[in-house]
């Protein structure tokens, strides 16, 4: 038992039994939209006010389609984790329950459109 880390020893542990799991998730999400969103900035940026074909023809090369893709999806899944935790935390009863199943409905929903989006724009 010495030579586990923290992060081992509390995995499991608290009243929902799922905590530190979900905590891990949004720290990992939290680091990779650290990354993405200043690469989205700069990929989407200068897109911005141009003629709808030129922004076609930008979003058709890999990289800045792939950038805004994993942006969106980690983005709203972040979302999601996060909204979730506070629903968990400040909602009780079957409210709590409805709430949860409309916001991950919501998430899915809109990272599906602004996917779709992407792609229709792309090709």
């Amino acid at each position: 038992m010495t030579f586990l880390t923290a992060r081992k020893r509390a995995t499991g542990l608290g009243a929902a039994r799922r905590g530190t799991e979900r905590m891990w998730s949004q720290t990992v999400s939290a680091v990779g939209l650290l990354v993405l969103v200043p690469l989205f900035v700069f990929t989407f940026g200068p897109m911005l006010g141009r003629p709808h074909a030129e922004v076609a023809a930008y979003f058709a090369r890999p990289f800045p389609a792939i950038v805004a893709g994993l942006t969106i999806v980690v983005g709203f899944m972040h979302f999601k984790n996060g909204v979730q935790v506070l629903i968990e935390d400040y909602v009780h009863g079957l409210a709590r329950e409805i709430a949860i199943v409309v916001m991950i409905c919501v998430s899915y929903g809109a990272a599906a459109t602004a996917l779709f989006a992407l792609v229709k724009l792309a090709l």
